[in-house]
């Protein structure tokens, strides 16, 4: 048996106190007591936030009125000592009786200039020029009022203009050296009586950015940190002041000026400092025993991209260049409308090249991957950015699937294709190169045959650098797949182009992700050889590399990115233990396990056999192949596609001869193959003929059949 209390309802007195959202029993309705004890709470909280709302609008009222009264004595005061200032003293009566009798007037004149400027809104503590430049305009305006109302009157009871003109003069000298002065004492004061210890540092530049930093810096002891100097490459600079702090000299004499005045960190505002010579400046600061900070720009914090208060420094401040930037407009201009169709959408470049392609508003966004996951998550991501009149199409398949890419390409009629599904680890594909064949190769072959089939205007695919004399099968698949792609340009309608780039810095199974995860578990750090160099690009880099081919490719071409110099991987592993506040050796140790399967010491952007062509971007340049014989082609991809299901050797052997300058790594490959019973697992159908190249009607093709059995 429940017991119950009522209570009577609530008063109407009571009720018009409370929110209208805070739920009011019926009358007449009974009301458990545990609802009641619950309801209670509620209309407390209601009642404490609507005395805090007063309480705030009682203090701020009180607040601008005690401005008004103390602003209204202040002018009546100057209006007087304006008399006293001009006769030294000796005031004539008549004239004291008239400047007294006007006073109310007078005030009453300068106060209602002074509101209507909203000068009673300022903060004090924190006036600026534009704050100042308000109180001249409201001081200004006060006078004339005092000299138009004057001249209504009669002019009987005007002061003399000389007193007129004292009385402007001081007025806004008080009124801006008052707000001066309480900008002062929060801006130098303040900061002597931090209770914590201050950082001493040294910040990189000269630049309206740097001072920002020195200005915020100063009026934040809660910061920990306090400017004691600049440092500028430009010799003209040293000596100058900026914010109150001056140059003490130029980068390179950062170790003897940290030495001289105790610094202990150095702050490199962004855009201030270029890119090239953060490096630099980070190898500089580590050896004189410095934490290095990056501050980033107003740029950057107002994107929401980072947030406003110093960074340890991102991997991605390593490039020794600057990002490229390449052209939005020329890509825009051939997107915008159009059905795009993006194969490994959910993979790293995939994904951005999705969300970069929704920027250009086009009619449709085909996503094409093997992970329904990786899709699902995908679409959630993208359906906010995409325009009203974009529609996102999710779809699963694999790109070795004919008849599904074949059904996909008839369904959608896309216009660009932007191929960037493929297995991309190295050491993974060494141990699997009959799957690399089938995705890479194959998978390839069917998503461009489709695409000439199906009539699309534009087919861009995603190379890689190891496709330059390559030393590993991931490498000589993607480098056949170029040549594939190269040998149809001339025979189809569609453009078709290839972009070939390096390691993309964040991406899934990249160097980064696993030093930070490796730094996490606190090491060691695995380096698999101390001369080991890669081209480094970011995401957003490659993908608008892959956009931007589509905008400029006539056919054959392979666009290469100007990635700047290599960058060896022990040093970003050395990079990232310092950027962690750790310390190698002590905190976290390097190993080296030696090459791994199919690596190379060094990575090419161009093989010997390439000419290299200047485009419309300084930045990026066309590597220029002569296709293959067609018939050479036709009978190597048949002898591929024959053994791909043998043993590892064989695939390897037949890549070798297809492949110019592939020569598999000395690091080698343990392949082993284990025996699979009759009729297990993945194999070419028996019955089904053997794939060949298409090199005239794209219906007389015959597709790869590949049967599963359970």
């Amino acid at each position: 048996m429940t017991t119950t209390t009522a209570f009577p309802p609530p008063s109407p007195t009571r009720a018009t106190h409370l929110s209208p959202h805070v739920p009011v029993p019926a009358a007449g309705r009974p009301v458990e007591a545990s609802e009641s004890v619950e309801g209670d709470g509620r209309r407390a909280n209601v009642l404490v936030e609507i005395y805090r709302s007063r309480i705030a609008e009682i203090h701020s009222c009180g607040r601008v009125s005690v401005l008004v009264i103390l602003h209204g004595l202040a002018f009546a005061a100057i209006y007087l000592l304006a008399h006293v200032v001009r006769f030294d003293g000796a005031v004539p009566p008549a004239l004291w009786e008239a400047a007294m009798a006007s006073l109310p007037l007078i005030v009453g004149l300068k106060v209602a200039a002074f509101l209507a400027r909203g000068c009673e809104r300022g903060w004090w503590r924190s006036a600026s020029f534009a704050d100042l430049t308000s109180l001249g305009e409201a001081v200004t305006l006060g006078s004339l009022a005092v000299v138009l109302a004057g001249a209504l009157a009669g002019g009987n009871w005007l002061a003399p203009r000389s007193i007129l003109f004292i009385d402007w003069a001081g007025t806004l000298l008080a009124l801006c050296g008052a707000r001066g002065a309480a900008r002062l004492l929060r801006d130098y004061f303040r900061p002597l009586f931090a209770a914590q210890r201050l950082r001493r540092v040294l910040v990189v530049g000269t630049g309206e950015a740097v001072e920002a930093v020195v200005r915020q810096v100063g009026v934040r002891p809660e910061l920990g940190l306090k400017v004691v100097g600049l440092l500028d490459p430009d010799r003209a600079t040293h000596g100058r002041t900026l914010a109150g702090v001056r140059v003490l000299g130029a980068p390179g004499d950062l170790a003897r000026i940290a030495a001289l005045r105790g610094v202990e960190a150095v702050l490199i505002p962004t855009p201030a400092v270029p890119a090239r010579e953060v490096r630099a400046l980070l190898l500089a600061c580590d050896a004189a025993g410095l934490k290095a900070k990056i501050v980033p720009g107003f740029d950057a914090i107002l994107s929401g991209a980072l947030v406003a208060q110093p960074r340890d420094v991102d991997i991605q401040d390593l490039l020794c260049r600057a990002p490229v930037q390449l052209d939005g407009e020329a890509i825009g201009s051939y997107l915008e409308g159009l059905v795009v169709l993006v194969t490994g959408a959910s993979g790293s470049i995939g994904s951005e090249i999705c969300r970069q392609v929704l920027a250009f508003r086009p009619a449709r966004l085909i996503l094409l991957d093997h992970s329904e996951n990786g899709l699902f998550y995908l679409e959630r991501d993208l359906r906010p950015l995409a325009a009203e009149a974009t529609e996102i199409v999710p779809r699963t398949a694999s790109i070795t699937d004919v008849a599904r890419i074949r059904s996909l390409f008839s369904r959608y009629r896309p216009d660009v294709v932007f191929h960037a599904a493929a297995h991309k680890h190295v050491p993974m594909m060494e141990s699997n190169p009959g799957e690399a064949v089938k995705n890479n190769v194959f998978g390839t072959r069917t998503v461009v045959d489709e695409a000439i089939r199906a009539g699309v205007e534009a087919f861009v695919m995603i190379s890689t650098d190891k496709a330059v004399n390559p030393t590993s099968v991931m490498g000589a698949c993607k480098r056949l797949a170029e040549i594939y792609v190269q040998s149809l340009a001339d025979r189809s309608s569609t453009r078709l182009v290839t972009v070939r780039f390096g390691n993309v810095l964040g991406s899934a199974g990249s160097v980064v992700p696993i030093f930070r995860e490796q730094i996490r578990k606190g090491g060691p750090l695995t380096v698999t050889h101390p001369d080991m160099t890669r081209f480094f690009m970011t995401i957003p880099e490659a993908a608008q590399l892959v956009l931007q081919a589509g905008a400029l490719g006539k056919g054959g071409e392979i666009f290469v990115l100007d990635m700047g110099e290599p960058v060896r991987v022990l040093d970003l592993a050395r990079d990232m233990i310092r950027l962690s506040g750790q310390d190698e050796g002590r905190d976290v140790e390097i190993v080296f396990t030696g090459m791994r399967p199919g690596e190379k010491l060094y990575e090419e952007l161009y093989d010997d056999g390439e000419e290299l062509l200047a485009t419309a971007h300084p930045k990026i340049r066309v590597a220029q192949h002569r296709p293959c014989s067609p018939k050479w082609l036709l009978a190597g991809f048949e002898r591929l596609a024959a053994a791909v299901e043998e043993p590892c050797d064989r695939v390897v052997a037949i890549l070798r001869d297809l492949v110019p300058g592939y020569r598999p790594g000395k690091a080698g490959c343990a392949w082993t193959e284990v025996p699979m019973p009759a009729g297990d697992g993945c194999r070419i159908s028996a019955h089904t003929p053997r794939p060949s190249l298409h090199l005239g009607d794209p219906n007389d093709r015959m597709p790869l059949a590949v049967e599963i059995f359970a």
